[in-house]
């Protein structure tokens, strides 16, 4: 995996490289002092991983993931707790509370690769809104999933999960685009994060929806439709 280190901290990103050259299936191709500069670079250059600060000058790591057009999977490195909600918001795929452990940050890569390796693909099955299931394409196999069993689709920056009873599918893919494949009469986007499937909402209760052992956000501004849609008396 290519990866970018964005951090103004230079003994940071020392330490950083380091351990990064001890990981083998990563490939450094650059550190960025700034967010500036990292976002010209990933204007430019094909980067899978950045290793992103969020405290620095100029434009901070927040800023520079919202102004991204195509975005790479994000780990967030900060020596701060209070950016947690607004990271799990730009659906990044991990939060790193500096200083940073070597067994931490495995952790945190072993989750990107996982990522990176299940980049499915999904099939437009459902150009003909009356079909009730989609394709996926994991390398070169297609897998079938019933539109019945999809219980939520969770946004993670260029993919999404793919939430069924029995499997979670990571596909290459943006929620907004999954949301206009799928009939919207059987899925509503409740969060700017979440779709979920319509017949799998078991309870709602202020701002969270249950599904079995689910709870779901539920966005202010989606709420009243959402309740309207549960044909609510």
């Amino acid at each position: 995996m290519n990866c970018i280190i964005v951090d103004d901290d230079k003994l940071a990103r020392t330490v950083l490289t380091q351990m990064i050259s001890d990981i083998d299936f990563l490939d450094l191709k650059a550190e960025c002092s700034d967010a500036v500069e990292a976002f010209n670079y990933l204007k430019k250059e094909p980067v899978d991983l950045v290793f992103l600060d969020v405290e620095m000058p100029g434009m901070s790591g927040i800023e520079l993931i919202k102004n991204l057009d195509k975005r790479p999977i994000i780990i967030l490195i900060t020596a701060k707790q209070n950016y947690a909600v607004e990271a799990f918001e730009l659906n990044v795929a991990d939060y790193i509370i500096k200083p940073v452990s070597l067994s931490r940050l495995a952790t945190a890569v072993s989750r990107a690769k996982e990522l990176f390796d299940n980049r499915d693909q999904v099939m437009d099955s459902t150009a003909d809104k009356d079909r009730n299931f989609i394709f996926v394409r994991s390398n070169s196999i297609l897998s079938k999933i019933k539109l019945t069993d999809i219980i939520y689709i969770q946004a993670l920056g260029d993919y999404v999960n793919i939430i069924t009873p029995t499997k979670r599918n990571t596909v290459h893919c943006t929620l907004k685009s999954m949301e206009q494949k799928l009939p919207e009469n059987k899925f509503y986007r409740l969060h700017r994060s979440y779709l979920v499937g319509m017949d799998h909402i078991d309870t709602v209760e202020d701002n969270t929806a249950y599904s079995g052992k689910y709870m779901l956000p539920i966005g202010e501004q989606y709420k009243k439709e959402l309740l309207r849609k549960l044909n609510l008396i």
